[in-house]
């Protein structure tokens, strides 16, 4: 089932013909060019733009060019979008056509606040949804992704120990949890302990109480955690962790399987980011837009960045608060990606409770079903497996593959492309010795669950009998095996989009 078109499209710089155009402007006015010619003549010399080396080519063969391009290329229009703990779930065309409606386009952070009584009316009703959704007191609009997101969140519980006279330097994170989360808490200035995961996949309590000190700030956790498993001793976890004084952030990357079942509010947890490119359909990836939120319990909304969109019932009006003398500083310019939350904000209204309720079953439901396909097969093992059900995603184990054949996560992973699946994620959590990371999410039919576990099946029957030709992979897409190493050097970047199939790798 390939989904790909392939070819040796040139650059558009190959395409380039001396004098061809794709346009033409009006000429300007004697008036208007005699002017222009006198301003241009009072800018230093050192100041004017140097001539572009711009492609020149015509509006058919730029157009042409391009949607080439977009046919080599693989998205969730296109195919299933297997990636664990990215929920690389659909994103419904309506969301587009609102986020392009004009006074959605045209609206500008700086217009005076009257004019923007429905933008911001907007933002006041997606918190107060998002609030109900996550059982937080207030949210944050401005970190545009969820790393963000954890930044503030971590300067939010530096600055609550601070006002309590105390300085906590030191912050937990699981051993299974996402790269962000020690990065944003080094750069908080905490200092990072792990917790170890327990024998379930789950955080280990023993280690953990020996850890909580009156040193400890806080506890970064996801739940579900990133191996698709429900920390089942949540409760117990808050308990040691408010019982040391800190604070519980929650990682908001996997909200998509509990939206409906459980708040993190009602866990007991102070401080919530979401990835509403995640959860809330809006789309992910590609250099973004997204966006992070962050909400926080009620006796931590002091802390949140300026402005916060309130609302004043006396003259009915929504207003941007910048009077905010607690507020841990700016995250970004203005007020976040407002396009983004019109597509949350769209996608909530259209799913309603129930409906994001079923997308969290769906997601689980099919989860599981692939899971019980892929745990069978040969050469295949299932981490922490305690026999219970995981949530949305889960995590496979290549080793003995790996071991027997030669074949790696990564060898596995190519192949999958040359059935026009996109790959799973590899080598994540780290955790896992040659991990394969899937989540289908509630946006893909049985039918394409099926369509992945038969090309797993096909890609491990050739890994026993003819493993160089999984080494090998890819060889249906337009850019074959390349050297990863050099691939992500920036010098070498722009000529991996040269390699075409066949090329020296």
């Amino acid at each position: 089932m390939y989904r790909q078109s392939r070819w040796n499209e040139p650059l558009i710089f190959e395409i380039s013909r001396e004098g061809a155009v794709g346009h033409v402007l009006p000429k300007l006015e004697k008036e208007i060019s005699a002017q222009l010619k006198e301003a241009t003549n009072e800018i230093p010399k050192h100041l004017l733009r140097a001539k572009l080396n711009l492609p020149e080519a015509s509006e058919l063969e730029v157009v042409r060019h391009f949607t080439r391009l977009s046919q080599m290329n693989y998205g969730i229009s296109v195919g299933t979008y297997p990636l664990g703990s990215c929920t690389m779930k659909y994103n419904p065309v309506a969301n587009e056509r609102f986020a392009s409606l004009e006074k959605v386009q045209n609206v500008h952070p700086l217009q005076d606040q009257r004019t923007v009584q429905g933008s911001l009316e907007l933002l006041y009703r997606l918190e107060k949804s998002l609030c109900e959704i996550t059982g937080m007191h207030k949210f944050s609009f401005i970190p545009a992704a969820g790393a963000q997101g954890e930044f503030l969140g971590c300067l939010m519980v530096k600055a609550h120990h601070e006002e309590q006279g105390e300085h906590r330097r030191k912050m937990i994170v699981p051993d299974s949890a996402h790269g962000t989360n020690p990065a944003s808490a080094e750069m908080a200035g905490f200092q990072v302990d792990v917790v170890k995961s327990d024998e379930t996949g789950c955080v280990d309590i023993e280690e953990l109480e020996t850890i909580a000190t009156e040193e400890t700030a806080g506890l970064m956790l996801t739940n579900p955690n990133t191996l698709g498993i429900f920390e089942r001793n949540i409760e117990e976890i808050v308990q040691i962790i408010h019982g040391a004084g800190g604070l519980l952030y929650y990682d908001g990357a996997n909200l998509n399987a509990i939206m409906g079942k459980a708040r993190p509010g009602d866990m007991g947890f102070d401080i919530v980011h979401l990835n509403v490119h995640k959860t809330f359909s809006t789309p992910h990836g590609g250099g973004g837009p997204g966006a992070g939120p962050v909400g926080v319990t009620k006796e931590l909304q002091k802390f949140l960045p300026a402005p916060t969109v309130e609302y004043q019932s006396a003259t009915h009006s929504y207003y941007l608060d910048y009077n905010r003398p607690k507020a841990v500083g700016k995250m970004k310019m203005f007020y976040g990606n407002f396009a983004v939350y019109v597509k949350t904000y769209a996608y909530i209204l259209m799913m309603g409770a129930e409906g994001l309720q079923l997308a969290a079953e769906a997601s689980v439901l099919g989860s599981n079903y692939l899971l019980s396909k892929l745990r069978t097969l040969r050469g295949v093992a299932v981490p922490f497996d305690s026999g219970e059900p995981h949530k949305h995603e889960f995590v496979l184990s290549l080793s003995q593959l790996a071991k027997e054949t030669g074949v790696r996560a990564l060898d596995t992973a190519k192949r999958f492309l040359d059935h026009g699946v996109h790959a799973p994620i590899t080598y994540f959590p780290l955790i896992i010795d040659e991990a394969l990371m899937v989540e289908p999410t509630e946006s893909e039919p049985k039918r394409e669950l099926d369509n992945f576990a038969e090309v797993m099946s096909k890609i491990i029957e050739e890994a026993y009998h003819e493993p160089k030709k999984v080494l090998g992979a890819p060889y249906n897409t337009s850019v074959g095996r390349i050297n990863e190493v050099k691939a992500s050097h920036p010098k070498t970047l722009c000529l991996s989009w040269r390699m075409k199939r066949g090329a020296p790798r």
